[in-house]
């Protein structure tokens, strides 16, 4: 019998409606099935322009909204189902979410170290002052930084790719089995997305965090991620393991995608990313 996967998505899907007093429906995502598993940490990107689906996807998967078909579980439990106090808590300790803009994450009148504190208070039992400064101090090493870094800094004070950083930090420290990324590295500077991309393989490695990576970004995709799927229109139209799918796409939108920015292959002079060691 095989192992119950970290992540299962069962042919989900999901309707909105496009007005208040209209009756036309839009079908957001449509029969989307994939599964992460548990004993395998790994990147898992999902990859589409905008209007693709992807980010109405994540929040599914974040629990922020409910599949109107199919279903989602998370170790074996519909996150649908998740309805108690606790049980939503044990899962946002264990999913944690990194949004696109840094400095919308962060209330740009709260100091960055409050946040980190109070995630130490609520998802790591941090019983003291002084373990959850430890807690944020563990954390924010493992992307970089130090606590005395941001201690007493606002948002704006730091750069968006510290502020970036320490929101991975704050995601840390419960000590999460899965993250899921919306678009991370689309709102900094173009010389910093190596970096975070970098964080990502680390932590797939050496904390053993999957991470479901949500892009529209070919290029780190092809660098980071192990597996793959494409989405156009709310559907599924390629997937497998990214060196295989992005060197040599079989969809005709895949196709037109790798066209439409520089070539992957040169970007990282031609090799294969160190990420890729996923087969389909």
């Amino acid at each position: 019998m095989s192992a119950t996967p970290l992540l299962a998505l069962r042919d989900v899907g999901r309707t909105f409606s496009s007005g208040i007093f209209s009756r036309r429906r839009v079908r957001a995502v449509i029969d989307v099935s994939f599964e992460l598993a548990a004993d395998r940490p790994e990147v898992f990107a999902v990859i589409g322009e905008s209007g693709s689906g992807k980010t109405t996807l994540a929040r599914m998967i974040l629990g922020a909204i409910s599949p109107t078909a199919g279903a989602i579980l998370f170790r074996g439990r519909d996150v649908a189902s998740l309805r108690s106090n606790r049980d939503r808590r044990d899962f946002m300790r264990a999913v944690q979410p990194i949004f696109q803009n840094p400095f919308e994450a962060f209330n740009p009148l709260k100091r960055v170290d409050r946040y980190l504190y109070a995630s130490a208070r609520r998802f790591a039992a941090a019983s003291s002052r002084a373990d959850a400064e430890r807690l944020a101090d563990t954390a924010l090493h493992q992307v970089g930084l130090t606590l005395a870094e941001v201690t007493g800094r606002f948002p704006h004070e730091l750069s968006g790719g510290q502020l970036q950083r320490a929101a991975i930090a704050r995601a840390l420290i419960s000590g999460p089995s899965l993250i899921v990324a919306d678009e991370p590295v689309s709102m900094i500077d173009a010389s910093l997305r190596m970096t975070i991309t970098n964080l990502f393989r680390s932590l797939r490695d050496e904390l053993g965090v999957s991470i479901v990576y949500i892009t529209h970004d070919l290029a780190t995709a092809y660098y980071v991620s192990d597996r793959i799927i494409i989405m156009r229109r709310g559907e599924v139209v390629e997937r497998g393991a990214a060196t295989e799918v992005l060197r040599a796409p079989q969809h005709p939108y895949t196709i037109l995608l790798k066209q439409s920015v520089l070539s992957i292959d040169s970007t990282y002079g031609g090799g294969a990313p160190p990420a890729s060691r996923a087969t389909t």
